[in-house]
């Protein structure tokens, strides 16, 4: 049993309690349209919403979509009101006001077992990443800030559920904490547990399976898993396996190096050169490639590299097979970030699928986190919220826990449950 020290639905009365409601449904959009494209963050918030209105609380939620550094993405929440309202069966209220005058007086106004959806919360200055940036406020002189100054006073309970946004240090993550009574919501819960048994409990042996674009997530991970021997594999796909390659000289071609120096990536050559001389033993990359010629598949041997004018877009048939193998043997897996470029062209999406699916498969506890993972997840593995241990809905905020990093929201929680 882990033990979190932070405070859960089931420590407080929600009954005729005004609940401030903190939720991460930040969406992807259609770039044309403004609609919601992908909902699985509204979907996984549905639980501790439906539990807390069931359970007789007026419901204030607040959430965000969209940011500075996001800003075609920052769009009003009336869509995901609406979405929430479908899939709880009772209307979820909305109003184009984040703390103002007529968003304090739709929340006295709440009744029991009622909600609303306050407006986006990055329309506050101090809510968006410049802000955060800029102007490094702890949690108490966030008391300050015009979002808990106008609606702290008219809540009871303060409830995050917003693992999602965890490294944020904003006013919605971490200051009501200072003056309510906090519970972590149901998700916040089981990501925490599930992000802490793979890190801190795993079942021996244990894997990360590392890939993507995002190389930076991949080496934000590495040296702690190692160093504290969360992981006795890792296996690299994706531009990370080239990376790793490429750090101990190996040549791919004009065009894949191309695309490695465009994007700054030979930064992480000095850390990945590092990492395989002191645990060289514990990382197995990949032993060939796939590239497209013609719009036809054509896979490579590594010994056989450089190819000048190739863009390896995908891992191949030996190495799926050789990751197959640990993935067999594995009591505990952790993955992050697809094999390769599997929703560019059907022909790289091979890697992906065969190693999410034995994943999907196998008797390990699996955990699948990062945005790219889960819609890759969705897409190439049926039923897959049943066949992966856990889905993880963050991205940055399961980044910065596996890295060893103390989250802001999680320091907060704790902080709170001492006050209990």
């Amino acid at each position: 049993m882990i033990d979190l020290k932070i405070n859960t639905l089931d420590d407080f009365n929600f009954y005729d309690k005004t609940v401030i409601l903190r939720v991460d449904i930040n969406s992807p959009l259609d770039p044309k349209t403004k609609k919601i494209v992908d909902e699985n963050r509204i979907n996984k918030s549905i639980p501790t919403i439906k539990e807390l209105l069931e359970k007789g609380a007026k419901l204030a939620i607040i959430a965000h979509q969209g940011d500075s550094l996001d800003y075609f993405n920052l769009i009003p929440l009336e869509e995901h009101a609406k979405k929430l309202s479908e899939k709880l069966g009772i209307e979820i209220k909305y109003i184009d006001d984040v703390a103002g005058p007529a968003a304090q007086e739709a929340v006295k106004n709440l009744n029991i077992g009622e909600g609303i959806i306050l407006g986006n919360l990055r329309y506050l200055s101090e809510e968006i990443s410049t802000f955060e940036e800029a102007v490094k406020l702890t949690p108490k002189e966030m008391l300050n800030t015009f979002l808990i100054r106008h609606l702290a006073p008219l809540g009871d309970i303060y409830v995050n559920e917003a693992f999602a946004a965890a490294h944020r240090n904003a006013p919605s993550m971490v200051a009501f904490e200072e003056i309510l009574p906090t519970a972590g919501g149901r998700l916040l819960i089981s990501e925490i547990k599930a992000l802490t048994t793979v890190m801190e409990k795993p079942k021996k042996p244990s894997i990360f399976i590392l890939g993507g674009l995002k190389v930076s997530d991949a080496f934000g991970m590495m040296k702690q898993v190692l160093e504290n021997g969360t992981a006795d594999k890792i296996l690299t796909c994706g531009v990370t396996g080239i990376i790793m390659h490429m750090s101990q000289g190996k040549s791919f071609g004009k065009k894949q190096e191309k695309f490695i120096y465009d994007r700054s990536l030979n930064k992480f050559f000095e850390p990945a050169k590092e990492f395989m001389e002191k645990w060289g033993d514990k990382f197995i990359n990949p032993i060939d490639f796939a590239y497209g010629n013609n719009d036809e598949r054509v896979e490579v041997n590594l010994e056989d590299l450089p190819i000048e004018d190739a863009l390896f877009l995908d891992i191949g048939t030996k190495t799926i097979e050789l990751f197959k193998k640990e993935i067999n043997n594995a009591k505990t897996i952790f993955v992050n970030g697809p094999a390769g470029a599997y929703d560019q062209n059907k022909i790289f999406e091979k890697g992906t699928y065969e190693i999410w699916n034995a994943v999907a498969n196998s008797s390990a506890y699996s955990v699948v986190g990062g945005g790219d993972s889960v819609s890759a997840a969705n897409k190439l593995v049926k039923d897959a919220e049943k066949k992966f241990s856990y889905i993880c809905t963050a991205g940055g905020a399961m980044v910065r826990f596996l890295s060893g990093k103390e989250l802001p929201l999680i320091k907060a929680l704790k902080k709170a449950y001492k006050k209990r």
